[in-house]
Parts: C-alpha cells; structure tokens; sequence
C-alpha cells in the first residue's frame, strides 16, 4: 500500500519562501507519476506540478518561475520548494502519487486519476 505523509506547510509573508516534503512509502518515487496540489478554501483542488518516471515536470502557469519540484530517489521523498510566495498561493497542499503512463503525467489532468494521496498541509501567505 502507497502512503504519502506531507509536511514543511506554515505561514509566511508575501515574498517569502517554504520547502515542502513528502515521504513515500510502498513505491518508488522514480516509478510513479507524482507531484502536488492544492486546495484553497471553496475552491476545487488543482494541480501544482507534476514530475513522471523520467523526471520531467509541467506546472501549472501560476507557479511557473517561483516553484520547483524535485524528488530524493535515495531518501524515496519528493519536494516543492516555493519561492516569491503570494496570497493566492495560501492552501492546503497535497502530494499524490499514480502509476500513470508518462504521456498523461501532467498538472492539467484530472485529480481523480489520483488514487494516493498525503493527509496535506497548511501553506497560508499572508499580504
């Protein structure tokens, strides 16, 4: 069984940065179409980035430039550093992972491909 467990959310101010992480066990990471959403409140959870088996990434257009996502294949762990944070940015953060074909690894496919998920945390950005 694939278990995600998020962490590294927390609040800061506009401008700032944070570094989230996502252990995973029961998969490789390397094996497996993962990356993060977002949820912001009354809003429909949305995919962040993505990275698949050959460890290429697409993100979503807002976050292109200020957020990066990199995986630790030693430590079976996956990151997304955010930088120049903005309010817009404030959510619930979750990483998820699927065995999808790379071709359909990418932020604007639908969540319920997603069948893994981590308990997500708390990024609020504050103006």
């Amino acid at each position: 069984q694939v278990q995600l467990v998020d962490s590294g959310g927390d609040s800061v101010q506009a401008g700032g940065s944070l570094r989230l992480s996502c252990a995973v066990s029961g998969a490789t990471i390397s094996s497996v179409c993962i990356g993060w959403w977002r949820q912001a409140p009354g809003q429909a959870r949305e995919g962040v980035t993505l990275t698949d088996t050959r460890g290429r990434t697409t993100y979503r257009g807002s976050v292109q430039g200020r957020f990066t996502i990199s995986r630790d294949d030693a430590k079976n762990t996956l990151y997304l550093q955010m930088n120049d944070l903005k309010p817009e940015d404030t959510a619930v953060y979750y990483c998820a992972a699927q065995n999808l074909a790379n071709a359909l690894c990418k932020v604007t496919i639908a969540s319920l491909y997603f069948e893994n998920w981590g308990q997500g945390t708390q990024v609020t950005v504050s103006s």
